[in-house]
């Protein structure tokens, strides 16, 4: 294709998912379930008009893949507005930590009892698949604000964690098939890929959110500097708290969805005299645009300017990826113990992993089935297949991961996609009948 074929085809297709979007929203058809369509149309499945193979471009695919997971982490973390020491973190922290390991248990017991694979290829498949994704499903986002549903923050802060805290198991896999230095006794893997790259990208990033954060605003409404260019401010904090995290052997999904909620935190200090424009005043006087230096608006301008551009990069990011997996699927070769394996991941093994890994919480049966039931797979297992291929996995176990996974992944997009907005309107009507009582 000319660079002319290019530009109609992209151009046709991003002016096209502007004017379905509010149509897209209302019908159980995901935007991700469209992309997905259009990817397999445009591959060689459909016109051919794209090609890509996942063994030869793992490289790229890595890559591409790999800033689609950390635009989402941002942009999830930058929605977050619950404060850390909130009691509500608790239960994205037990999805994400508790819940994940059990999760990547029971698939690599699946991959060797049932899939005959090694211990190492099984626990590899296990890290690939056990993340969910905290972008594909738009109808289980969580809202911007301090007072989220508590299913929907639960879903969004997992999915954000748990992009970080699959990647130790995956180096784990690679490490007991000798792709990965795991030390003697796997002294480096626990201290280093597993407990460091946890607590370290966490901390990495709060620091370098908070900092950069405050820095702006400071000077913003001291000097009346550093204004605007709030682009070259998400993606610099996004690309900061990766690079220093990346080198500091640290977690740089943890240190990114943490640099975004950390810069989402940061609060004015105003001058003393200072009165700060009820907003609506402000909006009818036209002065919005002076919010960005005013020392009782600074921040939340900042944070509006920051979020809105991320949410647009989000979009394409998910546009871009999705598209790949649609390209991907006929790449897939048969693997004849996928009619059960993948049904069994959604339908037995997310849901035990949830009911184990909550025991003892406050959530109702009803929100328990709606968080065992949506364990979206997406762009974050997409990179780790392509992060193994890339690391030496080859051969028949790479045809195998390739298969599994892109088959899992266009599975979910498809069966979550159509059930999120009949089940989420379910949740909603139960939710209000229980207020009311």
């Amino acid at each position: 294709m000319t660079v002319a074929h290019w530009s109609l085809l992209i151009g046709i297709l991003l002016i096209t998912m502007l004017l379905t979007g509010t149509l897209l929203a209302r019908l159980p058809v995901s935007a991700a379930m469209v992309y997905l369509g259009l990817g397999y149309l445009l591959g060689p499945g459909g016109l051919g008009v794209i090609e890509l193979d996942p063994f030869g471009q793992a490289g790229f695919l890595t890559l591409m893949s790999e800033v689609a997971v950390l635009i989402s982490l941002f942009a999830i973390g930058l929605k977050l507005g619950v404060p850390m020491i909130d009691r509500r973190w608790l239960v994205p922290l037990r999805l994400a930590f508790p819940v994940m390991l059990i999760t990547v248990g029971l698939i690599a017991c699946l991959g060797v009892f049932g899939l005959g694979l090694s211990l190492g290829a099984a626990v590899l498949l296990g890290g690939i698949l056990a993340p969910t994704d905290p972008v594909l499903a738009a109808g289980i986002q969580a809202e911007s604000g301090n007072s989220p549903d508590r299913v929907r923050f639960s879903l969004a802060g997992e999915g954000a964690l748990n992009d970080g805290s699959a990647f130790p198991f995956v180096l784990l896999g690679l490490g007991l098939l000798g792709l990965h230095p795991l030390g003697a006794g796997g002294w480096h893997w626990l201290l280093v890929d597993l407990l460091w790259s946890t607590a370290g990208g966490l901390l990495i990033g709060a620091i370098l959110g908070a900092l950069i954060g405050e820095l702006v605003v400071y000077l913003r409404t001291r000097h009346q500097s550093a204004v605007g260019l709030d682009e070259f401010l998400s993606l610099g904090l996004l690309a900061v708290s990766y690079g220093v995290a990346q080198l500091c052997l640290a977690s740089g999904f943890l240190a990114v969805f943490a640099a975004g909620f950390a810069i989402s935190r940061v609060r004015d200090v105003p001058l003393s005299g200072e009165v700060a424009h009820p907003e609506q005043t402000a909006v009818s006087a036209g002065d919005r645009a002076n919010w960005a230096t005013h020392p009782h608006h600074a921040s939340s301008a900042m944070n509006r300017a920051v979020r809105g551009f991320n949410e647009q990069l989000e979009k394409l990011a998910e546009l871009a990826i999705v598209l790949v997996i649609g390209i991907l699927l006929p790449t897939v070769s048969s693997v004849p113990a996928a009619w059960w394996f993948i049904p069994a991941l959604f339908l037995l093994v997310r849901p035990f992993a949830i009911v184990a890994g909550m025991a003892g919480g406050s959530f109702s049966r009803a929100q328990i089935a709606i968080v065992g039931w949506f364990g979206i797979r997406g762009i974050g297992s997409i990179f780790y297949l392509m992060f193994a291929l890339d690391h030496g996995v080859t051969g028949i176990l790479a045809r195998d991961l390739v298969s599994l996974s892109l088959l899992t992944v266009a599975t979910s997009i498809l069966a979550h996609g159509i059930s999120a907005l009949p089940l989420m309107t379910w949740y909603a009507s139960r939710k209000g009948r229980s207020v009311r009582s």
